[in-house]
């Protein structure tokens, strides 16, 4: 990427508007951010433009609190330990006013546990474990995107439709996939209770050996595949498993398998008929959805990915949080995002009192190649909204520490 992001971003603004607000060379409120920029950049150079494009219009309007807004951006290098270290170097050198990010699961865990030591706010953006708002959740962080919990019920309920027998799964052996295999299983289990699952594959993230994966879960013969693979790992498990014919004649699931950030670098060899969750970008006529992508395309030049609307949603979620604290002091904050609506380019979604999880939801539907946009694309889709699939509060309630609640 061009930026560097051991540095301060710098934002310009029209010379009329510094000449009507000069006190803003001085007031400035600093949005700390980190995130795994070299490891996952697929996703994280459009997150990345999502939250310009947010810092611009937000800026544009005046500002919060009569300040303007400026990123200060750290990469973690997908390690716990140097996210941790960058959290506090941004609030100890940098002063930041309040704290986002965090992709892998891993990653996530870290700096939850982080903000509930340091007894600072923190959203979570991407990261998509469990763990976060639930079993290792405090008071502290709120959680943007929809958990693989979430996400799994919303495939798991087409995935029960197929009426399949035998599920061989492939995941990357880290919290993200542990997790959602686990979800995967119970609720299928609930739902359908003779299906077996006749194999597995777990290889390490980003080091798949396709080929002996392929053929593993080939030789299981089953129905159905359930597929948390994403990023390179996808890729490359797409393209051995045409070679081989592992999908011929057989049901696919797939966890993300419908974003774009993965399925248009697979081009022609995108598969047919997979069901997943993704963002088709090209295909949502709402009002909200086209002013988005209208001001993206205009600013980028480019279209948007999924983590363009969640790099986007992030900053506008803690815009609307600051807004109604009138502040960013933690405990305004906390209170402030309790039952918070935000509008964002999918609609109005609102930040859970219960588990401090938002119910940003996510389009399901089925891949196919686009011969007139010479890439994968999603059809038949729908918008799965996340407060549809979310546990009841009494279970959730069991899951969160008592000190979270």
């Amino acid at each position: 990427m061009s930026t560097s992001y051991g540095s301060c971003m710098r934002w310009s603004l029209p010379l009329l508007t510094l000449a009507a607000a000069p006190a803003w060379a001085q007031a400035v409120l600093k949005i700390g951010e980190i995130n795994s920029y070299k490891a996952m950049p697929a996703f994280l150079e459009p997150y990345k433009k999502g939250m310009d494009l947010a810092v611009e219009q937000i800026n544009a309007s005046g500002g919060l609190l009569g300040k303007k807004v400026q990123l200060v951006i750290r990469d973690d290098n997908g390690n716990p330990g140097d996210a941790v270290r960058a959290a506090e170097e941004l609030y100890t050198r940098e002063k930041v006013d309040v704290l986002t990010g965090s992709f892998l699961s891993h990653v996530g865990m870290a700096l939850t546990d982080y903000a509930g030591q340091k007894k600072r706010f923190f959203l979570a953006s991407e990261t998509l474990t469990d763990k976060v708002v639930w079993e290792n959740g405090n008071r502290y962080t709120y959680r943007l995107r929809g958990s693989t919990y979430m996400q799994t019920a919303m495939l798991v309920k087409e995935a029960v439709k197929l009426r399949k027998k035998r599920w061989a799964i492939v995941y990357p052996n880290y919290e993200y996939g542990q997790s959602a295999v686990a979800t995967f299983k119970k609720l299928m289990k609930e739902a359908q209770p003779d299906i077996e699952f006749v194999a597995e594959q777990a290889p390490a993230l980003g080091k798949i050996d396709a080929g002996s994966v392929v053929q593993a879960l080939a030789d299981a013969k089953p129905d159905a595949i359930f597929n948390v693979l994403f990023s390179v790992d996808l890729g490359k498990f797409v393209r051995e498993g045409n070679t081989r014919g592992l999908f011929k004649d057989r049901a696919v699931v797939g966890l993300l398998s419908g974003e774009p950030e993965y399925l248009d670098a697979l081009r022609q060899e995108a598969p047919e008929g997979w069901i997943v969750t993704g963002y088709p970008w090209y295909g949502i006529q709402t009002p909200e959805h086209q002013a988005f992508l209208k001001a993206y395309e205009a600013k980028f030049k480019d279209y948007p990915r999924l983590g363009s609307i969640v790099g986007y949603n992030a900053i506008q979620s803690l815009a609307a949080g600051i807004k109604k604290a009138n502040s960013t002091d933690t405990e305004k904050l906390i209170a402030a995002f309790k039952g918070l609506p935000v509008n964002t380019p999918w609609g109005t979604i609102t930040y859970r009192a219960q588990d401090n999880q938002s119910t940003m939801g996510a389009f399901v539907g089925k891949t196919t190649y686009s011969q007139k946009m010479q890439r994968g694309i999603m059809t038949d889709f729908y918008y799965a909204d996340g407060k549809d699939y979310q546990p009841s509060d009494e279970a959730v309630k069991k899951l969160r520490p008592a000190s979270a609640q």
